[in-house]
Order: C-alpha cells, then structure tokens, then sequence
C-alpha cells in the first residue's frame, strides 16, 4: 500500500554470532547434562513455536512485510548499543525487556528505571525509550513495563502541490508527522539449577500503535518467548520474536479531495488492511575474562535469524538468513566501561571499482563508554548508521538508576 511504503521507518538492524555451548568450561558434571538437555528443549521448542506461527500463515505468507515494525529493532540502552546489539546473552539491567526478557529475572533486590533518548539523520528522526522493572515479592518472578516512540516530524504533504491546471502552488504544502509506538509487558522467572548455575525464563505480550498524520493508523499485538542460563562465568541466552506473527490492522482516513487526486495520478486508494510480521529467533552466548580483581573484559557473540526470506546477509538462504553481532566490554571496579562491537555485515559494491563489478563486506562498528555511581549509571554511545566507510553516526545517552526501597522503621517500645 502507497501509505505503509511512504510512511515506512529507517531500516535499522541490528545481528547476531554464538559460542558453541561444549566450549564453555563445566565444573559439574550433572549439571553439564542437566543443561544441556534443558538448552536443547529451549532451542527446539522456540523452533517449533516459529515453524508452528508460519504454518498457520502459510496461506498468507505472500502478505509478510521484510522489514515491518523495523523501530522495533533499532536497540535499547546506550550500553546494548555501544556493544553493537549483541545483548541476548549478557543483558543485565532494565534493557532486558527489550533485549531478553528472561534476564528480567536477575533484578531482585529494588526496581530500576532506565531511559534513553538518541536522534537520527541530524534530528529528523527521533527515538526514546523507557523501562520500569519491578522485583515481585516471591522474589521469583520480575515484572517489567517498557515504551518505545519513533517519530519524524514536519514530513510535507504534497498532495495538493500540482493543482487541475497542471501549475505548480507551493503554498498548498503542509506538514505532519509520523510516529511509531510499542509497550511491552514482560514477565520472567528463575530457577536455580544445581552446581551454582541459574535458568530463567521470561516473555513479552507487546502493543504497537502507528500513526501517519490524520491519514492512516495502525494496531498491532505480538508475542515474544525467551530463555537465558548463567554460569560462573558465561551466560547462554535465546529469544523467540514474534512467535505466532506480530500483525498491523491498518486503517486509513481518507476526504474526497485525497481520493480524487488518487484516482486522477492512478494511484491505488489505501483501504483497510493487515500487515504481518515474521517470527525471528535471536540466539546467543557471552564469557566474562576476569583478569583480576578490577578489571574484567566481557565478550558476546549474537546470531540474528530471520525466517521471511533472502536477505542480504552473512548466511543468506530461502527463507532463512543469518546475521552476526559482536560485542566487548572493558569493565574496571564495575565503575566504568569501555565497549565496542560490529553488527549488520552485507555484501556491497566496492565504490572504489570504477566497473562496478568487485564486491566487499561492510559492517556498522559502534562505541561506547559508561560509568556508574552509587545508584546511577550513564552510558554513551557512538554508533554508525551507514557502514564502516561512510561518516553517518548518532549520538546515544541513556540512564539507569536503581530506586531502592526505603526500610520501615520499626515503632520503639516504651
């Protein structure tokens, strides 16, 4: 449709690499078995969710839109960002919703708020992101709330501009803007498991709600299912996006005048439709390097794996395709962090080939740095929005504070 075309959002991804689980060092022997029979039923019942969702839509699978809800994959949080997207694993904070919602599981002691603000293409774009988690009191189970908004501004409308007569008015411009919405509520739970390791489990019902102007409006609703398992040292996690399909209704407002310029350019009257989005499964493992009792370096490696066709990506196959994302962080007293990562690798033509014949790879590379105090912790990050090639980068804030609860006091005996 001529609206979700035009008013579609910046195709920004983020992708995925994982450390095979037998290289992960194991002190416990049962415990090894334990998990790795319980990471195989994660791996195959999150596969047959996916399959299961796509089958059901198999009659209208001609309908799934490659990059729909694409603000839903932009990232979360200046640390997750700097490290390049590659969260999956090693999410720890508030982010998780985004990123893990089963790492939700891991905040136990005190909510946490995190925000986040970040604005694209000189301000043209802007994002925001907020996330409240609130420990229940099972000390269990961890509750989280998280809205997403991406919005351009002042998009002209130029309907109006070439009048019946074929001249050109300018003055008939006018401006609105677009904005995207999306508000998660995730739910997850832990369980210890025997040797020191830990298992959770999480999942996310999301609402989304799309705005064009006064011309078009959409609903969405979508599910989400997530594991991740800790270690001494490293973290193993999976998500399942979109596990059933996420869908837009779309419905448009349209006065006779719009729809008489319509039929005159011939082009087609948006009506009332639906737009589907593909499960898509997020893979991943981290290891902490401790190198002593300051200093630390975290490595993660992701795999993004879409399932709505051939995309233009390391792994690209009909119509599964799988991307990596790498990530580090330099960690000195848990006090500040240093980050970087690389994500998004396509194959593109060399601008340096005159023939427009030779092929290389690029990547986008981000940065990040972040340091805590006491209950406040303020990330950065430098991320690229072309390549490693191209000068398009945006500047990422976030903030994490942890809001403890205040003790009653006890009443004093007389």
């Amino acid at each position: 449709m001529l609206f979700k075309t035009y008013f579609s959002e910046i195709p920004i991804r983020y992708n995925s690499m994982i450390r095979p689980l037998e290289s992960l060092p194991l002190k416990y022997t049962n415990s090894w078995l334990m998990l790795k029979r319980m990471w195989s039923k994660t791996i195959v019942y999150s596969f047959l969710l996916i399959v299961t969702g796509s089958l059901l839509n198999l009659s209208v699978f001609a309908q799934f839109t490659k990059y729909s809800n694409e603000f839903l994959n932009i990232g979360a949080g200046a640390r997750g960002l700097g490290m390049a997207s590659a969260q999956v694993a090693s999410v720890n904070d508030a982010t998780a919703g985004y990123w893990n919602p089963a790492a939700l599981a891991n905040i136990r002691t005190e909510p946490q708020l995190a925000l986040m603000h970040a604005e694209y293409y000189a301000g043209i774009g802007k994002y925001d992101f907020a996330s409240l988690v609130l420990p229940l009191k099972d000390d269990k189970r961890t509750l989280g709330l998280t809205l997403l908004r991406f919005a351009v501004d002042d998009i002209p409308n130029t309907i109006f501009l070439v009048q019946p007569d074929g001249t050109v008015n300018f003055d008939n411009i006018t401006t609105f803007s677009s904005a995207d919405y999306a508000f998660l509520i995730s739910l997850a739970q832990r369980e210890k498991l025997a040797g020191g390791q830990q298992i959770n489990f999480g999942g996310n019902a999301k609402i989304i709600y799309r705005k064009a102007g006064d011309f078009a409006t959409a609903w969405g609703f979508g599910f989400d299912v997530a594991t991740q398992i800790i270690g001494k040292n490293y973290k193993l996690g999976i998500v399942a996006k979109d596990v059933t399909t996420t869908f837009n209704a779309w419905s448009y407002s349209l006065d006779e005048q719009i729809r008489e310029v319509f039929y005159e350019t011939q082009n087609e009257v948006p009506t009332k439709s639906t737009e589907l989005t593909a499960p898509q499964l997020l893979v991943g493992g981290s290891y902490n390097f401790k190198f002593n009792s300051k200093i630390s370096l975290l490595a993660e490696a992701d795999l993004d794996v879409t399932f709505d066709g051939r995309r233009n990506t390391v792994i690209s196959t009909n119509p599964v395709s799988i991307d990596p994302r790498l990530g580090l962080e330099l960690n000195y007293k848990n006090v500040f962090f240093v980050r970087g990562g690389i994500n998004n690798f396509q194959k593109a033509l060399d601008d340096k080939d005159t023939l427009n014949q030779r092929k290389i790879w690029i990547y986008q590379p981000s940065v990040g740095a972040g340091f805590k105090v006491g209950d406040v912790q303020i990330d950065y990050a430098f991320v690229n929005l072309a390549n490693q090639s191209y000068p398009l980068y945006t500047h990422v804030f976030s903030l994490r504070v942890d809001l403890k609860r205040k003790d009653k006091k006890k009443p004093q005996g007389r």
